[in-house]
């Protein structure tokens, strides 16, 4: 593993922004209103409520499914809403009060049209905006290419750039921000980047690594995100944010590698990768799932290098900011030795996985709901067994048959899918919400119930349920619960097909639980996941955000 060099503490949270600094309010004050923020459950967003509500600020969290928000360690001092930016009447309550709203949503990867889905989420939530007297409109959009038509750029900064003239042309003075690759522990170009770099030490990479980039540290980002809420009310344009360096995609590898202690590393750009077979390329080598993987290989096409600076005249930059390449790399490498990633680029649910809840009603009349069903006496305290039932996955594995995981993830990856990558955000502790390898944490109570839905491709949805009780006797018990709504007569091939081998995957994996229990209860050692499949398979990072051992 990569022996990544210490950064110097900068207090509790060195890669968030470390206290009210020049342009942002030390309290409350005439800038001290309500904000509402959409895609609190991102990457950003899930960053930038804690630092509004350190400058005073009340904030209101627009979410389709609120409980994935409650256990945010914010979640008590915010004030959720259910609704969706592409339905206003939803939109009109929660507006309601507001003066600054920040619109922080996209629907990249949710299929051809997602396009048409920005642009009608967009004009929604203008229109809502202006009829409720919203002071100002706070957007983080794309980077665009100078000198490019807008109608030549990939689709990904084409929608960007087009939300954001939507949202300038609401009549609600609008602050759009325009960023490159943003850079700090979890976010999408950073794992990108990590991965590619520490994976392969020898690189047959596509052309665009020799173009021009001038990336942010997500400290940044969100400075000037809070500090826009305060910006004049005649004000009402894009500005360019980026960092003081700018680099090719191959200088920010070899630094990458520098930084983080690693041999230097040789690459060779070759002419013939296209953005497909790129982000092919980017999916097997890193935890970034291709779907994702195109639009960020499309825009690196570009010479994306910020033409201003204006900002600075409405959030003066502290000393040492905008924070170098070089430090933006140690600040997100010390998050990641640390186990402290609030949020990574798969915080947000990917659009287009399956998002319906599980039916729990016993009379369903939803069509076919196959059930594969264990349980296990346990020798050891209830509290023991969940320890092991919410460690599960990440470096822990998924305790049976290691290379059925491995092989199931692979095929995952090869149709588009996310695989096992993904990982955990924390290696102890899961949040609803969270990304758990394919698995994404539906509901949780904690002690008693994990129950995750499945985000991998098939054909229906799938749940995994891992309860930890007492029975009627006293006795610790362990039920364990898979479930598949299949989706046509390919889902009824799939659990068919599938369901010989459950007695060796979720019987192996129901005694392997157990036994880990007890042996963690008799204080024996117990190995991670006694050989988890990912890990094994060099999978899945060996804890939370790192990298997995080598050799």
């Amino acid at each position: 593993m990569a022996t990544h060099p210490r950064a110097t503490p900068e207090g509790p949270d060195p890669e968030e922004p470390s206290g009210p600094g020049p342009g942002l309010d030390s309290g409350p004050g005439p800038g001290s209103g309500l904000c509402l923020v959409t895609g609190a459950g991102g990457y950003i967003g899930g960053r930038l409520v804690p630092e509004l509500l350190d400058t005073g600020r009340s904030v209101r969290c627009l979410a389709r499914t609120p409980a994935n928000l409650r256990d945010y360690p914010w979640a008590d001092r915010v004030e959720v809403v259910k609704g969706d930016v592409t339905d206003a009447a939803t939109l009109r309550p929660a507006f309601e009060g507001v003066e600054v709203a920040y619109y922080l949503v996209h629907s990249l990867g949710s299929g051809h049209d997602f396009e048409e889905t920005d642009r009608r989420a967009a004009r929604t939530f203008a229109e809502e905006a202006r009829a409720a007297g919203v002071r100002r409109i706070v957007y983080l959009g794309g980077l665009t290419p100078q000198g490019v038509p807008e109608r030549e750029l990939s689709p990904h900064l084409r929608s960007r750039a087009e939300v954001g003239r939507i949202l300038l042309d609401s009549g609600v003075p609008t602050t759009v921000l325009r960023a490159a690759v943003v850079i700090g522990s979890g976010s999408a170009s950073f794992e990108m980047l990590r991965y590619l770099t520490e994976r392969l030490p020898v690189m047959l990479t596509p052309s665009w690594v020799r173009t021009h980039v001038q990336p942010i540290a997500v400290r940044d980002v969100l400075r000037y995100l809070v500090g826009s809420a305060d910006m004049p009310p005649d004000v009402s344009r894009a500005f360019d944010v980026g960092g003081p360096d700018v680099l090719t995609y191959r200088d920010m590898m070899i630094e990458y590698a520098a930084v983080a202690g690693l041999p230097k590393r040789l690459i060779v750009s070759v002419p013939m990768l296209t953005p497909g077979l790129s982000s092919h390329w980017i999916g097997l080598v890193t935890p970034v799932p291709a779907g994702l993987a195109r639009p960020l290989a499309e825009s690196l096409r570009y010479e994306v290098v910020c033409a201003e600076h204006d900002i600075a005249e409405y959030v003066p930059d502290p000393p040492g900011s905008p924070i170098p390449f070089g430090r933006a790399l140690t600040l997100a490498l010390q998050r990641i030795q640390e186990a402290k990633v609030t949020t990574r680029w798969s915080s947000a649910s990917l659009p287009g996985a399956p998002s319906d809840p599980l039916p729990t009603d016993p009379d369903w009349a939803g069509g076919s709901l196959y059930t594969d069903e264990r349980e296990r006496t346990v020798d050891a305290p209830p509290e023991t067994l969940w320890k092991v039932v919410e460690g599960i996955g990440g470096q822990n594995g998924w305790y049976s048959f290691p290379l059925a995981w491995a092989v199931r993830g692979w095929l995952d990856r090869l149709v588009g899918g996310v695989g096992l990558r993904r990982g955990r955000r924390d290696a102890q502790r899961l949040r609803v919400g969270d990304a758990l390898d394919f698995w994404r944490v539906e509901e949780i109570e904690r002690g008693s119930l994990l129950r995750l839905r499945a985000e991998m491709r098939l054909p229906g949805l799938a749940w995994l349920e891992m309860r930890s009780e007492r029975d009627e006797e006293g006795r610790t018990r362990y039920r364990q619960r898979a479930l598949f709504h299949p989706r046509g007569l390919a889902g009824q091939l799939y659990w068919w097909s599938v369901a010989p081998f459950h007695a060796v995957v979720f019987g192996g994996m129901a005694r392997k639980i157990a036994r880990t229990a007890e042996r963690a209860a008799a204080g024996e050692p117990v190995a991670p996941g006694d050989g988890p499949a990912a890990a094994r398979s060099g999978d899945v990072p060996a804890r939370a955000g790192e990298a997995p051992p080598r050799g």
